[in-house]
């Protein structure tokens, strides 16, 4: 599975996501490029659009004195552009978000917190509507299932976990030895792919063998490791799967994004229990 190799930022990469139709990959890095046109008093730490494209929500962290919020902005209403003011703003005391997606139909968003917490907030209150905690660590990532019933986690306590959409019920956990940094669900098979390794900041120290900077590939259902896929130079940041199911592709600390199409005996594998 020799894959394409791609390089277009300066900087390590901390995201990578494809469009609903799977012809265009976006990603993400730590460049010094200012995208942004509003303001926020701290750093925005996650970001995404409802299923229409109309509402935007965004977190923001904890520092320099100013508190974590998650800030909802109607883009068919121009003015909370101009005049920077969201519609909703919920504040986090406790423990900022790390990451966080939109849930079905749009109706909540469900957050992953420093502290390992998950919440399910409100997108017409910001009411917490639930609120569990599997994790141990950070959540480091969230990513839906493709018909968006599940939802995958990943987390620095070196696990993913598969939970329940709608009352975030535990459903599975797939254990590694390394942090985990990203984690996917296949839109055609029951597989999740997981990505990350040894922490950024110690990876000078460490070869790509001790570092565990694999995508490593487990079985839904059976909870059990079946696939690695070597390539990057350290921790990798982000995977994704192509709606079509038939490549993945990885984002990493070295700064390069790797497409993986799958080769036909992956299509033909079938797991043993």
């Amino acid at each position: 599975m020799k894959p394409i190799l791609l390089q277009g930022h300066e900087r390590s990469i901390t995201q990578i996501k494809y469009n609903r139709e799977g012809d265009l990959l976006f990603t993400v890095a730590k460049d010094p490029k200012q995208l942004a046109l509003l303001k926020t008093n701290s750093a925005v730490r996650t970001c995404g659009f409802d299923f229409g494209g109309n509402i935007i929500m965004f977190s923001t962290d904890k520092q320099m004195g100013y508190q974590c919020f998650v800030s909802f902005f109607d883009l068919r209403d121009p003015s909370q552009i101009d005049n920077n003011e969201p519609y909703m703003k919920i504040p986090c005391n406790d423990s900022k978000i790390t990451s966080a997606v939109w849930g079905p139909l749009g109706e909540c968003i469900i957050a992953g917190h420093e502290s390992g917490e998950l919440n399910q907030y409100s997108a017409k209150s910001g009411e917490v509507l639930v609120n569990v905690k599997e994790h141990s660590r950070q959540i480091n990532d969230i990513q839906l299932s493709r018909d968006m019933t599940m939802f995958v986690t990943a987390s620095k306590d070196n696990t993913a976990k598969l939970f329940d959409s709608t009352t975030l019920e535990h459903q599975k956990t797939f254990r590694t030895e390394r942090p985990v940094n990203s984690a996917a669900l296949s839109p055609n098979y029951d597989h999740v792919v997981l990505g990350g390794g040894q922490e950024a900041m110690d990876v000078t120290t460490t070869s790509t063998r001790i570092g565990k900077f694999e995508a490593r590939f487990f079985h839904l259902a059976f909870e059990e490791e079946f696939g690695r896929v070597k390539g990057h130079f350290g921790p990798i940041n982000s995977v994704a799967f192509h709606p079509d199911g038939k490549s993945y592709s990885s984002g990493g600390e070295d700064g390069y994004v790797r497409i993986h199409y799958f080769d036909p005996q992956y299509f033909e594998f079938e797991f043993e229990a």
